[in-house]
C-alpha cells in the first residue's frame, strides 16, 4: 500500500527555460555545427547523469573554481561525444562559457500541478527528495509547490545525498510511513530509481522522452498522469 510519493526535482518537476538543448544547438551553430534540439536531448540526459553522480559524491558548490571548470568541461565532452560531435578543446571551452552566461528560469512541467493535485486528493502524502544544497523555499513559493509538498528532504538539511539510502529513509521517517509504503519518482535510473530501492522504497523512472532501455524491470512512466493512473489502480 503506497501512502507517500516522493519526487526528484530537476527534470522531474522542474525544467529550464529557455530549454537548454535549444540554447546549446544555437551555440554550436556559431561554430558551423548544425544540430537540432532533438539531437541534443538524449546526449544531455547522459551528461546529466554524470554531473548528478559527481554532485552526489561532492556537491559542486564545495569544489574549487578549477575543479568546477574541469567538471563542466567533462560534461561537455560527454555530451558532444554522445551527439557524434568532435569534442575539440576550443569548442568545449566555448560551450561552457556560453552556457554559463545564459540566465535560465526554472519552470514546472505542464503535468506537475494537475497530477499533484489529483494525488493529494487521494490522501497520499507528497514530498520531495533532492540533492540540492540551497534553500528552495522561495522557488517553491513562486511555482506554487509549497502547498502540495508536505515533506521536503534535501542534502542541505540531512547531510545525505541520493543515491545514499539514508536520505530516502529519512524522508519516509518524516512522512510517518514505512519505506515500503513509499514511492520515489525520478528521471535518473541509477541515482533515483536504484537509490530509492536501496533505501527500501519503490523506485519509478520518469522517462519523458523515451530514452531508457525498455529492459529496465522497474516501473517506467512517460509523464505524471501515468503515475496518477497507476496509483488509481493500486490500493493506496
Amino acid at each position: 500500500m503506497i501512502k507517500a510519493v516522493f519526487f526528484d526535482l530537476y527534470q522531474t518537476l522542474i525544467d529550464y527555460y529557455p530549454p537548454r538543448e535549444e540554447q546549446l544547438a544555437r551555440i554550436l551553430s556559431d561554430y558551423g555545427i548544425t544540430v537540432t534540439a532533438d539531437t541534443i536531448r538524449r546526449p544531455m540526459v547522459i551528461a546529466d547523469e554524470f554531473i548528478y553522480k559527481e554532485h552526489s559524491r561532492l556537491p559542486i558548490s564545495k569544489r574549487s573554481e578549477e575543479e568546477q571548470k574541469t567538471l563542466f568541461a567533462k560534461y561537455q565532452t560527454i555530451l558532444l561525444k554522445e551527439a557524434a560531435i568532435n569534442p575539440a578543446p576550443e569548442l568545449i571551452r566555448n560551450n561552457v562559457v556560453k552556457m554559463q552566461q545564459i540566465k535560465f528560469d526554472r519552470v514546472l512541467f505542464d503535468d506537475v500541478l494537475p497530477a499533484l493535485e489529483q494525488l493529494k486528493q487521494k490522501g497520499i502524502i507528497l514530498g520531495l527528495i533532492s540533492n540540492i544544497d540551497s534553500d528552495i523555499t522561495p522557488l517553491f513559493d513562486k511555482l506554487k509547490l509549497t502547498p502540495l509538498l508536505q515533506v521536503v528532504v534535501t542534502s542541505r538539511d540531512t547531510g545525505y545525498h541520493k543515491p545514499q539510502p539514508e536520505i530516502f529513509k529519512e524522508a519516509a521517517k518524516r512522512a510517518g510511513v514505512k519505506t515500503d509504503e513509499a514511492m520515489f519518482i525520478g528521471d535518473q535510473y541509477q541515482i533515483d530509481v536504484r537509490g530509492a530501492e536501496e533505501g527500501g522504497m519503490q523506485g519509478v523512472l520518469l522517462d519523458r522522452n523515451g530514452y531508457f532501455n525498455k529492459d529496465i524491470k522497474e516501473l517506467i512512466i512517460k509523464d505524471l498522469y501515468q503515475l496518477v493512473d497507476y496509483l488509481s489502480n493500486e490500493k493506496v
